[in-house]
């Protein structure tokens, strides 16, 4: 992770999980203030709305109310105290009922708007209509009901001018009523105005903050990843010399710096292999120029070695055949020296070309063929030897199908069993010839073939040695070769995919065991 040194960018500081969370955490708390904000202006229009709905509109029709129940009971009295009849009392018991309901329910209202003025002016009306009643309504009723018309009508003036006082106070309050609702309509359409503005504003902060949000992430976190995309793709279609600069947030810098160092690594790597590469090509021209000096050297030691050598053979032959007999003896012995190392000289040579022939021929000319018939070939290049011995070979079980080179592979027979039968012991040789599956393999497929003697044997901590170029157990007068064999053979099998060793000695006579892969399955495809 890369350290704050001061000099990272704001936008650095933080991981692309922390810009996240500041950005939804400045939101919900802008939310929050919209929702309070929304709320308290809806609440003051709620309280507009209820002082219009619940408090001066039923307030104003109480009013009305109890105006028409005073003009019912000022009718009432009227008729009843010029006529003297008593049903125009009914209105008068009617109104004042009314009156009084419609002035209790007024008296509710007002108490519920919180509107002294409004308490005032009922308060005076009330006075008014007190007044009315008591000073003319009342003893009026009371002077007909006596008989005593006279002094109703006397006081009919009287009565009319207490109830215009009683109706002018009540028009004072519904005045009032009116000024207050208008003031309250005016309030509520303020309300409703702050409502909605305040809405808008809610609306623009949450969309200005999603916008300030989605530009913050997006400098932090989607450019630096578009450009670090970019970049990872080009570098990954071969343009190791680009750098990646870090960007953006804390962890998109922390990702970036980590591609660039795993960049830096690959190209150091790249630039390792490269001079691998160039020294790989140099070994392989050295190769190449070695090969084809070892091509010159088989040439020359096929042709012009070989002739001169014929010739030192062919004259020491030729002194053996004139001067046998006329010389002294150790004339004799020292020309059956030169004939002798002449003929060494001639097998060594040939084998040391057959054991560099080994592996030229490419491994697109391996044919498969029966392994028996390989058998078969050096069985019957060892015919003489065989019979010589009274030796015996015995093939257990049925050899399998190889692929490669018959020939070599006849060479390996025809050593390994030539071997049984040059190392013999007092016994005549007994060779067996086994083919197992190679345990070794692992079920991929492949053999195992063992050849066991009854031999002299050879020890245990030979085993190794045996194979190794012109190694020799024995002293060349005891047994003869050029000590080329087995180094020839383990070549032999290495070259066809396999490998070769001595098994541990449980008992008289060698076992040597080789392996060869099985035949590649025919393509379907």
């Amino acid at each position: 992770m890369a350290a704050d040194d001061g000099r990272t960018p704001v936008l650095g500081r933080l991981t692309s999980g922390q810009w996240l969370a500041v950005g939804s955490g400045g939101l919900a708390l802008i939310a929050l203030g919209a929702i309070v904000l929304s709320l308290l202006a809806l609440e003051r229009q709620t309280d507009r709305r209820d002082l219009l709905v619940d408090g001066l509109d039923p307030a104003a029709r109480s009013a009305q109310r109890l105006l028409t129940g005073l003009v019912d009971e000022e009718t009432g009295v009227r008729g009843f105290a010029l006529t003297g009849r008593s049903q125009f009392l009914e209105p008068f018991e009617n109104g004042q009922a009314e009156s009084a309901e419609a002035a209790a329910d007024l008296r509710r209202r007002l108490d519920t708007v919180d509107r002294e003025q409004l308490v005032a002016r009922l308060a005076t009306a009330e006075e008014a209509v007190a007044a009315w009643r008591d000073g003319y309504a009342l003893p009026a009723i009371a002077a007909v009901e006596r008989g005593d018309l006279g002094v109703a009508r006397d006081g009919a003036d009287e009565g009319k001018a207490a109830f215009d006082a009683t109706r002018e106070a009540i028009g004072v309050l519904q005045r009032d009523l009116r000024a207050a609702r208008i003031v309250a309509e005016r309030e509520l359409d303020e309300a409703t105005r702050v409502t909605q503005a305040s809405l808008v504003v809610v609306g623009l902060l949450l969309l200005i903050s999603t916008l300030v949000l989605w530009l913050i992430l997006r400098r932090a976190v989607g450019q630096p990843l578009a450009h670090l995309a970019s970049t990872s793709r080009r570098i990954s279609s071969g343009e190791y010399a680009l750098e990646l600069e870090p960007d953006g947030s804390r962890d998109v810098r922390d990702v970036t710096a980590d591609i660039e160092r795993m960049r830096g690594q690959i190209v150091r790597e790249l630039a390792a292999l490269e001079e691998a590469r160039e020294q790989l090509e140099a070994q392989a021209a050295d190769l190449q120029r070695s090969n084809e000096e070892l091509e010159q050297f088989a040439y020359v030691a096929s042709h012009d070695l070989q002739e001169p050598l014929r010739k030192v053979a062919s004259f020491c032959q030729m002194l053996e055949r004139r001067y046998s007999g006329q010389l002294d003896e150790r004339a004799d012995q020292y020309i059956a020296f030169a004939v002798d190392g002449a003929k060494r000289m001639q097998i060594l040579i040939n084998d040391l070309l057959a054991f560099s022939r080994v592996g030229r021929v490419g491994s697109q000319e391996f044919e498969e063929f029966e392994l028996r018939e390989a058998l078969d070939d050096a069985l019957a290049n060892l015919e003489g030897p065989l019979d010589e011995a009274d030796g015996r070979v015995e093939i257990r079980g049925d050899l399998p199908r190889v692929r490669g080179d018959e020939a070599l592979l006849a060479g390996v027979f025809q050593n390994l069993i030539g071997n049984a039968i040059k190392f013999r012991g007092d016994a005549p040789p007994h060779v067996t010839v086994t083919t197992t599956p190679d345990p070794s393999a692992n079920g991929d497929g492949g053999w195992q073939v063992t050849i066991a003697d009854n031999g002299i044997g050879i020890d245990d901590e030979y085993a190794d040695r045996i194979f190794v170029i012109f190694q020799r157990l024995h002293a060349k007068d005891a047994y003869p070769g050029t000590g080329i064999g087995l180094a020839m053979t383990r070549k032999i099998i290495e070259y066809h995919g396999g490998r070769i060793w001595l098994e541990p000695s449980e008992g008289p006579g060698s076992t040597f065991a080789f392996t060869l892969p099985a035949p590649e399955e025919p393509s379907t495809a």
